[in-house]
């Protein structure tokens, strides 16, 4: 035994140099629903993330002389407000140095308290609801257009399709705070709302709001809410007899939405923040690189990947991944992410911010018009 212990003692010498030269991790929380009717568009930004943080660890990162490792953690929140808050407590109790995240703005906004109270970035790839950064903390970003840039949209196009508008919204923060803006900006374009209604989130069954509005004769339908909603509701129009044209924010603006409504989404008009994907800069190479990896992109992980770059960007420029450092540096931030150039204004919101409207044409999603942006 005695001729091995030159060995043992050599290899614990290598193991521990090799300790004591490892990197650091520094972790960042990725928050989505990973589970449930919304998982496809969850794990699209958990996607996102992981591809910007892997690329960004190929470079072999370094901060504060230090070699690093960036790791993400993440966390299902379930598109619900109340687990949104337990994950978000979980991740600061983790370490996490910032979040990518949530989806939902109505996961959003009260999370967002918990990353504020803890003096921690939270950078969200989708969230559009407008007091999301209007609540006075100094963490809160988004990589994308707010809801009264989207709604402002959606409210004007429909005017063009004709006067009478009806608004139909699912009653979370994001559904709510996007009818809002649709109908104010209906009424700025000459329009009338003829009705406003609501459901769930978790409502299949439209048949009662549709009746109703089918004795209103609009000529357009709005429905601000998610694609698990939008594609029964357009179903259930179409067999109906109704004649609107369906029309839906960036929640139903997805591929799922075409698979879930089948033949019935043709026509349909639905609105996405941020350029077409193909006019993206940076969308043709992420588009490669992502299918490779991880398949068809649904409508954010083009977003998500920015939020995580524009996180370590930030890092960098201070030399640190301490949020009370990088902070100062990411409310400055100015690069060039695959969705296009990305600085913040005072609240945290994406200067610049472009919104396209799409057509269901062929079964699949054609862009109509983009409005604002650079």
């Amino acid at each position: 035994m005695t001729a091995f212990r030159p060995l043992s003692l050599a290899l614990a010498l290598t193991l521990a140099a090799a300790a004591s030269q490892a990197a650091d991790v520094v972790r960042i929380g990725v928050v989505a629903p990973l589970t449930g009717p919304q998982a496809h568009l969850g794990k699209d930004i958990e996607n996102g993330a992981r591809l910007a943080i892997d690329e960004i660890n190929a470079t072999s990162p370094a901060l504060g002389g230090k070699a690093v490792r960036f790791e993400v953690l993440a966390e299902d929140d379930q598109a619900d407000p109340r687990t949104a808050t337990i994950v978000g407590q979980k991740l600061v109790d983790s370490g996490v140095k910032a979040v990518v995240g949530h989806l939902n703005s109505g996961a959003s906004i009260p999370a967002s308290k918990i990353y504020s109270d803890a003096g921690i970035a939270q950078v969200s790839p989708v969230s559009t609801a407008i007091l999301y950064t209007r609540q006075g903390f100094k963490t809160t970003f988004r990589t994308i257009a707010n809801d009264g840039q989207q709604g402002k949209a959606l409210g004007q196009y429909a005017v063009k399709i004709g006067k009478r508008v009806a608004v139909v919204d699912d009653r979370t923060a994001y559904g709510q705070g996007l009818a809002d803006e649709v109908a104010k900006a209906v009424k700025a374009a000459g329009g009338e709302v003829v009705s406003r209604e609501f459901t769930t989130d978790k409502s299949t069954d439209f048949t009662a709001i549709l009746t109703s509005l089918k004795g209103k004769r609009p000529d357009a339908i709005v429905f601000c809410g998610m694609d698990p909603q939008a594609a029964p509701m357009i179903r259930q129009m179409k067999q109906l007899g109704i004649k609107a044209t369906f029309m839906g924010g960036d929640g139903m603006q997805s591929a799922e939405f075409l698979k879930l409504a089948g033949s019935a989404a043709e026509g349909a008009i639905g609105s996405s923040p941020g350029l077409p994907l193909e006019k993206m800069p940076g969308g043709g190479e992420f588009t490669r690189k992502f299918n490779a990896r991880f398949g068809k992109i649904q409508i954010y992980a083009p977003f998500a990947y920015d939020a995580a770059t524009v996180l370590v960007t930030a890092m960098k420029k201070a030399d640190s991944a301490e949020p009370a450092k990088y902070l100062p540096e990411l409310a400055k931030v100015s690069i060039d992410g695959v969705i296009g150039p990305i600085s913040f204004d005072q609240y945290g919101d994406l200067k610049q911010g472009a919104v396209t409207l799409y057509q269901v044409t062929g079964g699949q999603w054609v862009p109509l018009e983009t409005m604002g942006g650079q």
